[in-house]
């Protein structure tokens, strides 16, 4: 994966609240990509933003929200990350939840494990 100029990284928008069945979506799209031996997966939350209802979701604390926007990012080669996506939209299809889904074309300088 170092030094490879032709990866790609997929950035995965939902919500903090979407779930299949009982589990966090988010947690679910980490372990699929862990179980299919992704490269690695990053969850961040956002403070605010809105999606496809243009429904504002804020962090601003005299109006807590549930549902605080989510950005999943994974990178690896580009076959790898086209496969994952298919199981990325299977995923949304059994929530039945909006989200968005980018892929990037990317360069990757360094990929190390620390000690």
């Amino acid at each position: 994966m170092e030094n490879n100029p032709n990866a790609r990284l997929l950035r995965i928008f939902i919500g903090e609240s979407d779930k299949v069945g009982q589990q966090p979506l988010y947690e679910a799209i980490v372990f699929e990509a862990k179980k299919q031996s992704l490269s690695g997966a990053t969850v961040t939350r956002g403070i605010m933003g809105f999606g496809a209802n243009s429904r504002v979701h804020t962090a601003k604390l005299f109006e807590i929200s549930s549902d605080l926007p989510l950005i999943v990012e994974i990178v690896d080669t580009e076959e790898k990350i086209k496969e994952f996506t298919r199981t990325v939209e299977n995923l949304f299809e059994q929530t039945k939840s909006g989200g968005l889904i980018t892929i990037e074309k990317i360069e990757v300088i360094r990929y190390k494990a620390g000690k």
